[in-house]
């Protein structure tokens, strides 16, 4: 029988990239240290791999990593988008569409663990797009520096956006097709 034990390395680094949310929304909007904010990001980033790699490899992966890696992801997205709305880096149509998605496929997760069906099982087009945006995110940050590295940084953060809310709605109808067959078909998603 397997040990649950939750003090892993893995799972702190999950709880180290939970604490960057705070701390990106003070950094850019209370001290608008936007260069400060990317390094954040990018602690987040690599936490966001390393945490699963490592819990594969060292045979530590835990329901508390597999709920709360994508539940951070997205807290991590939603905290981005506030800040990207405070600061005009996104247009709202475009937050309102990635939000949108998320509470979306929130309320469909809550119906499916009502139900008595697992979580919906992240495929790997789900995790691209994720990583999409999340490296889309710093570029856009650093668009609004008004020089050269600005102006490439706005060329590719729009790239990386663009293939990111691409797979992101995609997938997102994906998810919710998969819910929708496992509610008619009475199968269980992934438990």
């Amino acid at each position: 029988m397997r040990k649950h034990t939750y003090l892993t390395i893995p799972n702190a680094l999950t709880f180290l990239r939970l604490c960057g949310i705070p701390l990106f929304i003070y950094l850019t909007l209370n001290l608008h240290a936007n260069a400060w904010a990317i390094v954040v990001l990018a602690i987040g980033g690599a936490t966001d791999y390393f945490d699963g790699k490592l819990a594969r490899a060292w045979g530590q992966t835990s329901r508390l990593g597999e709920i709360a890696d994508p539940a951070i992801d997205r807290l991590y997205i939603m905290a981005i988008l506030a800040v990207f709305l405070v600061q005009s880096i996104l247009p709202l149509w475009l937050i309102g569409l990635l939000i949108a998605r998320d509470l979306i496929l929130g309320v469909v997760t809550i119906r499916l663990r009502r139900k008595g069906f697992g979580v919906l099982k992240v495929t790997y087009l789900g995790k691209a797009a994720t990583f999409n945006l999340m490296y889309a995110f710093p570029f856009l940050l650093l668009a609004h520096m008004h020089n050269a590295l600005g102006k490439i940084a706005f060329v590719v953060g729009w790239s990386f956006a663009i293939w990111g809310v691409a797979l992101y709605i995609s997938t997102g109808i994906d998810y919710l097709r998969s819910a929708k067959l496992t509610i008619r078909g009475g199968y269980v998603i992934n438990s």
